[in-house]
Parts: structure tokens; sequence; C-alpha cells
């Protein structure tokens, strides 16, 4: 059996993205590029099987992690970093969701007054769009339950009255 070529697969992916961001304009002029301000310990994970330019961090749980000083080539730049502050969620079905990830909620005024912005909703059918694609791969697929589950958890415990009493 063949080895999927991974490199074309999120060339497919970050070709579905395109220069799409959470905005028309320059999110970053907001709060001064915060999510590029990185060090040793901060980065942005890696999905599975994908390589990045950026330094990377091996962690406990088997991940990866991408970090960097701030400053990157933007046709470099991992996947986590072209669909912050959002990730594609899973649902049991399979179904794909767009949320805002609450692990940027201390950095991203995005996520803080999602409320109060306009988004370029082009930006969220492509992000969408990515997880599907993501999704249709084992690992992938695998990955965004993990994440999802996570990001459930820290919503849950952030945000208890968003959530029945099971």
């Amino acid at each position: 059996m063949k080895e999927k070529d991974y490199k074309q697969f999120y060339d497919k992916i970050f070709k579905t993205l395109g220069d799409l961001t959470p905005l028309k304009s320059d999110c970053g002029q907001l709060c001064e590029g915060a999510c590029c301000k990185g060090d040793e310990d901060l980065g942005m994970r890696l999905f599975p099987h994908e390589e990045s330019s950026l330094k990377v961090k091996e962690l406990e749980d088997g991940g990866r992690l991408a970090v960097c000083d701030g400053t990157c080539d933007r046709n470099e730049r991992p996947l986590a970093c072209r669909i912050f502050p959002f990730f594609p969620t899973i649902d049991e079905d399979g179904e794909i969701f767009v949320e805002p990830d609450p692990r940027a909620r201390n950095i991203c005024p995005l996520v803080v007054y999602m409320d109060d912005i306009v988004f370029d909703q082009r930006f969220f059918k492509a992000v969408k769009k990515a997880g599907k694609l993501l999704a249709a791969d084992d690992e992938c697929r695998e990955f965004l339950y993990q994440t999802t589950e996570e990001i459930d958890m820290i919503n849950e415990f952030f945000f208890p009255e968003n959530y029945d009493d099971e």
C-alpha cells in the first residue's frame, strides 16, 4: 500500500484556507500581534504528520509544538496559526463545526469580544472545509476528536452555565 503524501495533504488544506483570516483586516492591529509572540515554551500544536520549518518542541504526550520568536514567513505557518483563534471541532456523528478555541481567550481579543465583531464568513467556510479534509484521514480525525474533547472540557469549566446538568 502506498504511503500517504502528507506534504501534499497539508498543501491542499493550506490552499483551501488561502490568505483568509477571521477579519477582512489585520486583526493583529487589535492586540499588537499577541498570537505571534511565542517563546521556547509557547507555540502552536502541530497536526498529525504536519511538518514545520519552525523550531519543533516534542511534548510529553507525544504531540509536537511549533515555537517561534514572533516572526515567520506567513507561507510557512503551521495550520494552527492559520486558523487561530478558531478550531474545526467534530461531533460524534463526524460533523465539523468551527468554534472559538477557548485556549486563546487570554491572548486574543477576537475570542473575548466575539459578539461585537463582524467576521469574514469566507474564513469560517474555509476552516470547515479544512476540517472535513482533516476528518477524512484517520489520524487527523482522531486528533480532531481529542482536541474537541479538550475544548469542550475547557468550555465547560469556564462557562458551566452553557452546559446542561447531565
